[in-house]
């Protein structure tokens, strides 16, 4: 048996001021064939856990190419092309398998193609043949297109937001394509969708209970293979955004669509209840100061990188530092140039520094403060469930009584080591500014008294209404009357 893997990845915010090339791919991760480290990354998950499965489960693993870039804008097209041309070359290559694994994130857009993975995936299909079983594990932060899902055998997305389940899901990936190779399983795909945009984080109620539903449908339900729902990426111009449930049934097309229905039906009456409260800045700061009893955390969830923004939005630190709050922590503000200025004149060292505001209008507008450099620390790294992540070069500034992490690789508020990294304890202090929408929550939810969710005038707003979309089909929740949802697949 022979089976081939590969990754491409990336989530593209097309109203993000920052575009994207290979050389963002290059400057997160780009490995080619077989130079994989030994270590789980997100969108390589499958990959990785083939590589470990391989001898047990009896099969020859032909690794291809895996590329990964921080979220952010439209991808040249050129670039677009060179990867995934590179992929299916090594596929071409690879031929005749049995099987196809695609680590894929599934918001990816390049100019010229509103849907990388579907082209990706359909070209795949074509190289392979249709005896060749395809799996592909996407982040639920997708688009699942129809030509995606209907050139692939089997699609299955995180369960999890923050995505800590990424190496569970590409166990049952493998185990999936591996069981339909043998002719143990017929999988048969149900796609509905809601047409509705949302923001869903897994943490709390009510998701919490209905992630753990859709997991226990998987081993409860007679013929069910595999359950997933689509929250959607809605800082895509794209026809395909929405929040859209995903059943693979073991050769029961009827079940299938009736559980997809069902799920769908139960998410939309649990829809006011299943956002965050969102607060401006000024309120969220106003109760934070409330509190006497610990830490609470703000997310800053316009600016949030893994979004793609910019992470260099001034107007939290401006706010904090005009109504001296004190005994605080924020993080992390992209700005390369101020880290190393920094770095050349060393900790300890006070100087006269300009900081953040540089990358657009929703950054705001730089500070200039003089400033005490309080912790350095080169080719910084923080953890994300079983990952390890980039921050790149770090630096801790202190203005009067607010501490800020300035990170040189833009990445979003992920793990604690953020602030450790460079000798601040976020637990010790009164409030933690984190940019970052929901991933935080693993990490920084166990020191939080209280977590709350500031909305600013970063691109990625967790109200999408003010994005002035052009191509999504309509009509969509929230952006008119909600309209009812459709069967895709």
């Amino acid at each position: 048996m022979r089976i081939f893997a590969a990754s491409l990845g990336t989530e593209t915010n097309t109203f993000s001021p920052i575009p994207t090339s290979y050389a963002n791919f290059e400057a997160s991760f780009a490995y080619p064939p077989g130079k994989h480290p030994d270590a789980p990354k997100h969108t390589t998950a499958p990959l990785y856990v083939a590589r470990k499965r391989a001898a047990a489960d009896g099969f020859t693993l032909i690794e291809g190419s895996c590329f990964w870039a921080e979220p952010s804008g439209t991808c040249g097209k050129a670039d677009y092309e060179m990867m995934r041309d590179r992929i299916l070359a090594e596929l071409e290559a690879a031929l005749p398998v049995d099987g196809v694994l695609l680590g894929l994130h599934g918001a990816m857009v390049a100019y010229g193609y509103d849907d990388c993975e579907g082209d990706l995936v359909a070209r795949a299909r074509k190289l392979a043949g249709s005896k060749a079983v395809i799996g592909c594990e996407y982040d639920l932060h997708c688009h699942l297109t129809k030509k995606r899902v209907s050139n692939a055998d089997i699609s299955i997305l995180y369960k999890e937001y923050p995505h800590t389940d990424f190496l569970e899901r590409a166990e049952e990936l493998v185990t999936l394509v591996l069981r339909t190779i043998r002719g143990e399983v017929k999988p048969v795909t149900s796609l509905y969708d809601m047409r509705l945009i949302g923001f869903y984080p897994t943490t709390v109620e009510p998701m919490r209970s209905f992630v753990d539903k859709m997991a226990a449908l998987e081993t409860s339900q007679p013929g069910v293979l595999s359950v997933s729902f689509g929250h959607g990426f809605q800082h895509a111009d794209v026809p395909d955004i929405g929040s859209r449930m995903l059943v693979v049934t073991d050769d029961r097309k009827e079940d299938g669509d009736k559980l997809a229905a069902a799920l769908a039906a139960e998410i939309i009456e649990k829809l006011d209840r299943l956002t965050p409260k969102l607060l401006s800045q000024e309120e969220a700061l106003g109760k934070a100061q409330a509190r006497n009893d610990g830490t609470t955390v703000i997310a800053d969830t316009s600016d949030n990188a893994g979004g793609g923004a910019a992470s260099d939005n001034t107007d939290m630190i401006r706010l904090l530092l005009e109504r001296d709050v004190t005994d605080v922590a924020v993080g992390p503000v992209w700005d390369p140039v101020a880290v190393r200025f920094c770095f050349t004149v060393g900790k300890g060292a006070r100087l006269k520094l300009r900081f953040g505001g540089k990358s657009g209008p929703d950054s705001g507008t730089p500070i200039d403060a003089e400033v005490e450099v309080i912790g350095l620390c080169r080719d910084a790294m923080q953890s994300f469930g079983a990952a390890k992540t980039k921050l790149g070069d770090c630096a801790a500034i202190r203005i009067k009584g607010v501490e800020v992490v300035l990170c040189a690789h833009r990445n979003q508020a992920l793990g604690r080591e953020l602030f450790t990294n460079v000798g601040i304890d976020p637990a010790q202090k009164r409030i933690v500014v984190v940019k970052s929408a929901n991933h935080f929550r693993d990490a920084f939810g166990p020191i939080a008294k209280e977590v709350l969710y500031a909305d600013g005038r970063g691109n990625v707003p967790i109200n999408c209404r003010s994005h002035p979309f052009t191509k999504v089909t309509r009509p969509l929740y929230p952006l008119d009357p909600r309209p009812k949802g459709q069967f895709i697949l």
